[in-house]
């Protein structure tokens, strides 16, 4: 399987779990998905992050990538948007804020990257 079949095998798989009514794993498949993108393009910029847990520079976890790509320079901001609401954190009720669909906001982020 290559890079970008597994990219759009998590989508698919955030797509069944969302029918399925599970949006717990909607959103960790969304994001997983994105973090990916994000450190594949990360890589092709030449970017390294420092994991302080690993004691070594790398691209580091999805979270990480997607953070970066937030303030990434020269990014459009829709996408730099996009990479925001992927980190962000649900509430106690499990709940993003009205309007931010995950899925969406994955497939913004991928589509704007390649």
């Amino acid at each position: 399987m290559d890079f970008s079949s597994e990219i759009y095998a998590e989508l698919e798989q955030a797509d069944v779990a969302r029918a399925s009514g599970n949006e717990g794993l909607a959103r960790v498949c969304a994001r997983r998905a994105a973090g990916m993108a994000a450190r594949f393009f990360l890589t092709r910029h030449d970017v390294r992050l420092f994991d302080a847990a690993q004691g070594e520079t790398r691209i580091g976890s999805a979270y990480m990538a997607l953070q970066t790509l937030a303030t990434f320079p020269g990014l459009a901001p829709n996408l730099k948007q996009a990479a925001v609401h992927l980190t962000m954190r649900v509430s106690e009720e499990f709940h993003l804020p009205p309007g931010i669909d995950l899925i969406d906001e994955a497939h913004k982020l991928i589509g704007g990257l390649k």
